[in-house]
C-alpha cells in the first residue's frame, strides 16, 4: 500500500493510522518494527513528521531490521571458532526457564541472515559472560577447537580485559580470593578457607575518575563466575548498575548510582587460533548505553 502526503506536519505513525484504517496501536508497531517506508528509505520512528508530496508505503511482509544493539554482531567466524558481541540482557547459553534469546541463537541469526545453514554447526561453550554483561562471547564450532581454546583458558593463556564502571575512586591493584558459592549468607563470595573455596585473581586498573565513580579496565587472569562483580564489591567498589552485590555497600552507608544497565563490558579477547596457532586479537567498542552513562558521571 502506498500513500502521496498531502497534509504537512503530520506524524508518521498517525498518518499510517488514518490511511491503512488501522487502530493506533497496530500504527505504532508498523513503524516500529521497520514495515513503513518514506520516499523508499525505512523509517522507524513513530513521530516522524511528514512533508507534502512525500510518498509514504507500507509493507506488512517486510523483514524486521536487523538492530546490531539488541542481535549482536559476529565479529569472528571461521569453520572452527565463532565470536559475537554478545548486547546485555542477553543470556550466553540457554537455562531451564529461558530455552530461547540466547548469544547462541542470535549466532544462528545471523547465520540465517548470511544465508547460511544454521542449525547444522554445533556450538561449544568455551566460556560464559554474565546475562547483565555486554560483549565478547567465544564458542567452538568443532571438537577440537573447544579442546584447545579449553586448555588455553585452564592454562590462562587467553587475553581477556573487560572495562566497569565502578561507585567510589578506585586505585588499581592485585585482587586475589578464593570464591565459594556461599560466603554464608546466601551469597557467592570470598572465603579463608582455601580448602573450600576456587583461587581469583583480578588485576583493576583505574582508568578515569567520574563523578562518584571511576571507569576502569580490568585483566581476568581466572574466569569465576562474578568474579569481578565480586572483588570489585568486597573492596567497597561494586559495579554502577549492580542489583546483586551490593548489600555490604549500602549497609556501610553507600548510596548506589543509577544506570539502566550492569556497567561492565568484554572489551577483549585475545587466544591463539585452536587449529591454525594464528595470533587472534579482538576488540569490542564500549556500547551507546555504556558511554551515555559514563558521559553522565563525567
Amino acid at each position: 500500500m502506498t500513500w502521496t502526503v498531502d497534509q504537512p506536519g503530520v506524524t508518521l505513525a498517525a498518518f499510517v493510522k488514518a490511511r491503512a484504517e488501522v487502530p493506533n496501536s497496530v500504527a505504532k508497531k508498523h513503524v516500529s518494527s521497520g514495515k513503513v517506508f518514506v520516499d523508499g528509505a525505512r523509517v522507524t520512528t513513530i513521530d516522524h513528521r511528514l512533508t507534502t508530496g512525500q510518498q509514504v508505503e507500507l509493507r506488512v511482509n517486510a523483514p524486521k531490521p536487523f538492530d546490531p544493539e539488541r542481535e549482536g554482531v559476529l565479529v569472528y567466524d571461521d569453520a572452527h571458532v565463532v565470536v559475537i558481541d554478545k548486547p546485555t540482557d542477553v543470556n550466553s547459553v540457554p537455562y531451564e526457564d529461558e530455552k530461547s534469546g540466547t548469544a547462541m541463537d542470535l549466532i544462528r541469526g545471523a547465520w540465517r541472515r548470511q544465508g547460511k545453514a544454521a542449525t547444522s554447526v554445533p556450538l561449544h561453550v568455551v566460556h560464559r559472560i554474565d546475562r547483565a554483561t555486554s560483549g565478547l562471547l567465544m564458542f567452538a564450532k568443532t571438537k577440537q577447537a573447544e579442546l584447545g581454546l579449553a586448555a588455553q583458558l585452564r592454562s590462562h593463556a587467553m587475553e581477556r580485559m573487560y572495562r566497569c564502571v565502578a561507585h567510589g575512586a578506585v586505585t588499581s591493584r592485585r585482587i586475589e580470593s578464593y570464591l565459594v558459592p556461599d560466603r554464608g549468607d546466601g551469597m557467592r563470595g570470598s572465603t579463608s578457607r582455601l580448602d573450600q573455596g576456587k583461587r581469583a585473581i583480578t588485576h583493576v586498573t583505574a582508568d578515569r575518575p567520574l563523578r562518584h565513580a571511576t571507569l576502569c579496565s580490568v585483566r581476568l587472569e581466572t574466569g569465576k563466575t562474578h568474579q569481578i562483580r565480586i572483588h570489585l564489591s568486597e573492596a567497597g567498589h561494586p559495579l554502577v548498575g549492580e542489583t546483586v552485590y551490593v548489600r555490604d555497600y549500602e549497609e556501610a552507608g553507600g548510596k548506589l548510582l543509577t544506570s539502566g544497565r550492569l556497567m561492565l563490558h568484554a572489551a577483549t579477547l585475545g587466544f591463539e587460533h585452536p587449529i591454525t596457532g594464528a595470533r587472534v586479537s579482538l576488540t569490542s567498542e564500549l556500547p551507546p548505553d555504556f558511554l551515555a552513562v559514563v558521559q553522565r558521571l563525567e
